[in-house]
């Protein structure tokens, strides 16, 4: 008869367990928790200063943190997914410590400290710095569309809005008419005091879209004002220059003057877009697919070391060509110091960014031109003279054969993190 190792479900332990002993040492949970206990959380732990120490007291900030980080590394970015997992599997349980916050004390925890939460970004890249994981030789950027929670064809236009803002006002004042005349019919038949359910929730529902549609097109027009103060200013520091020119000079200036619009009658574009459900999303092409979708533009720089991702951002602006500065900008702000060599491919160039005082110590490898199959051989030829373009100049460096071999580097550092 076979025999198998012991099997009891309800074995009793005689002495109590380490939560640890649970995990093999190099578990990722583990590692979180080490971490985490020796990152500063002070920031974190001086706002429950401020209360009058009345109610429960709350979970320790170590635990939810590690729970936050641990549960976004692996994909789980729901409170009650969390808050489940603290019941269902080891790793959630033992960073817990046996404990189970509810999904609401998850999720407030993440929005009452959600500054302080990503100022631990800038702690773990010191750590890693310390720990030779990050040494800033060589630093790729890319960027990657993340769809937002939204259809695109929920995005309407300045034009449709208020086109839809009248129809929906139309629709709206039939709905109080049609509810006024039931209810009078009502009130004759069986007496005042009767409630009806179905007119008021349609009435509800139009009057919300309609809320909504209003919302996003105070916003394109606060847009547009704004953009038309800027406007406005850059044309006043235009004429002023024109007329000192002509003061310095006597000569009238050529021209047209520059025209200075006027932010109190400034109106959207027709086809200037908002999205009602997702203000925050922009219509994108992405890159990798080449459909057009509601998303954000997510940004990454990567140390070549260990592809450490150094900073991180989001922005609304479909294209990467105004992102090279800013991060690395965000890098410097995050490890006190620049990249020695910076990497990204053709969305990226500029000759504004890459000319940026911010990067002249830094050695730029950003394509001026899109990838063609097969590539182009490595070029022997004179460099072009220090008056050039630079974009000539980028050219020649990027068809050098170390140019090239630095290049190279650039999708085998950046583009499997986003992988």
């Amino acid at each position: 008869m076979k025999t198998f190792k012991p099997y009891n479900p309800d074995q009793l332990f005689l002495l109590p367990p380490a939560l640890r002993d649970w995990l093999p040492e190099d578990h990722l949970a583990l590692f979180i928790s080490d971490v985490v206990d020796a990152l500063d959380l002070t920031p974190i732990v001086a706002a429950y200063d401020e209360g009058d120490g009345r109610g429960q007291p709350p979970y320790h900030p170590a635990m939810m943190v590690k729970l936050l980080v641990y549960a976004y590394c692996m994909g789980k970015p729901s409170s009650r997914q969390i808050e489940r997992a603290t019941y269902e599997e080891i790793p959630y349980r033992i960073l817990a410590a046996n404990q189970h916050p509810d999904h609401d004390s998850l999720a407030a925890f993440r929005q009452r400290h959600l500054a302080a939460l990503a100022g631990l970004f800038s702690q773990v890249l010191q750590l890693c710095q310390r720990a030779g994981l990050v040494r800033l030789g060589h630093v790729a950027l890319d960027g990657t569309k993340i769809l937002a929670n939204a259809s695109k064809h929920k995005a309407m236009s300045y034009g449709r809005m208020g086109e839809a803002e009248q129809q929906l006002e139309q629709e709206v004042a039939a709905l109080l008419a049609q509810a006024a005349a039931v209810d009078a019919a009502e009130d004759a038949q069986q007496g005042t005091g009767r409630r009806g359910d179905a007119l008021p929730a349609e009435l509800a529902r139009r009057e919300s879209r309609l809320a909504k549609i209003r919302e996003a097109k105070t916003a394109l027009e606060q847009e547009a004002t704004a953009q038309a103060v800027q406007a406005a200013t850059a044309a006043r520091a235009a004429m002023t220059e024109r007329e000192q020119r002509a003061r310095e000079t006597g000569r009238k200036p050529t021209g047209r003057p520059p025209a200075i619009p006027d932010p109190t009658t400034a109106t959207p574009r027709p086809k200037a877009q908002r999205h009602v459900t997702d203000p925050e999303s922009r219509i994108m092409k992405d890159g990798a697919t080449k459909r057009v979708v509601q998303a954000y533009n997510a940004q990454a720089a990567v140390d070549s070391q260990a592809q450490i991702i150094v900073a991180a951002a989001v922005t609304q602006q479909a294209n990467d060509k105004a992102q090279l500065v800013p991060m690395l900008q965000s890098v410097a702000a995050n490890l006190h110091r620049t990249p020695t060599q910076v990497s990204a491919d053709a969305g990226y160039f500029s000759a504004p960014q890459v000319t940026d005082p911010s990067v002249q110590n830094i050695d730029l490898y950003v394509s001026p031109d899109r990838p063609t199959h097969g590539g182009r051989s490595p070029s022997d030829s004179d460099p072009p003279p220090p008056d050039a373009p630079v974009i000539a100049q980028m050219r020649h460096t990027r068809q050098t054969a170390a140019g090239q071999a630095i290049y190279v580097l650039r999708k085998v550092i950046v583009e499997p993190v986003f992988g």
